[in-house]
């Protein structure tokens, strides 16, 4: 996670970069897609975006690598794990983006750049 807080980041850019982490907590990766197609003129909205997607693509991995692992019976641990790192890091995204500040996901695999 950056820590600088850009100064010349609008509220209403804020705004909808928060609304992109929260719609990901409920929504998995549609928010993220939606405004990263939508809002190119943005260059915060697109970072933020691209991050929260590629965060949604990797807990959708973890949930289908949880499925599969439902054979030898670790699957449900495996999809708890991934769901409560994936409620976290949202919300640290949603703070974060509050803040106007950058923020990474640790573990995200970096698909779309």
């Amino acid at each position: 996670m950056d820590g600088e807080v850009a100064q010349e980041i609008s509220q209403d850019t804020k705004n909808t970069a928060l609304l992109i982490w929260v719609g990901t907590i409920f929504f998995g990766f549609i928010p993220g897609l939606i405004l990263f197609l939508t809002k190119k003129d943005d260059a915060y909205i697109q970072d933020q975006a691209k991050e929260a997607l590629n965060w949604s693509i990797t807990a959708m991995i973890g949930y289908v690598a949880g499925v599969i692992l439902m054979v030898v019976l670790i699957g449900a641990i495996v999809m708890l794990a991934v769901g409560i790192c994936h409620l976290v890091f949202s919300i640290m995204g949603a703070i974060a983006v509050s803040k106007g500040q950058n923020f990474r996901v640790p573990f995200a695999l970096r698909l779309i750049k």
